[in-house]
């Protein structure tokens, strides 16, 4: 079933994970893409404020994409986003997490440019297991309305 502008209703949406985050793929990524000490180098990064080797946040952001994706994009007929409101990293991702992803839909409305679509403003949580919140989101979200999927 595909879901659609519809779906969304305002409340709590759901919880996707665990995901695992091992050491070796936070420093693949800081390598590749945030090449700073505190995301590559365990002593550099226990001379750093974050105390210890973390994930970049874009690291996390991205990981929040896949689990986004995974959880229910997948299945969704989605017209992208037009950006982020608000991203806070609120405490460091660390090697060995499993953190999971709790998505609520604040405000699900039609939109008034173009009647196939609405309009859906997410908050998305990142938490680690113990429930220490790492991530803390909000956007809006295009999808199309169910009346405007092509018929098969």
């Amino acid at each position: 079933m595909t879901l659609t502008f519809e779906d969304f209703q305002p409340g709590h949406f759901g919880t996707f994970g665990p995901r695992h985050v091992t050491r070796e793929e936070i420093i693949a990524f800081a390598a590749e893409y945030d090449p700073q000490p505190m995301h590559l180098d365990e002593e550099a990064a226990k001379r750093s404020m974050l105390q210890g080797l973390a994930a970049s946040g874009w690291h996390l952001c991205s990981i929040m994409m896949r689990m986004l994706y995974d959880g229910f994009l997948h299945r969704a007929a989605s017209m992208g986003g037009p950006g982020m409101d608000e991203l806070n990293w609120v405490a460091p991702l660390r090697p060995g997490d499993d953190i999971t992803l709790d998505i609520t839909v604040l405000e699900a409305r039609a939109s008034k440019n173009r009647p196939q679509l609405g309009i859906v403003t997410f908050r998305a949580k990142i938490l680690n297991a113990s429930g220490q919140v790492l991530l803390d989101a909000k956007w809006p979200a295009m999808f199309q309305r169910r009346d405007a999927l092509p018929k098969t």
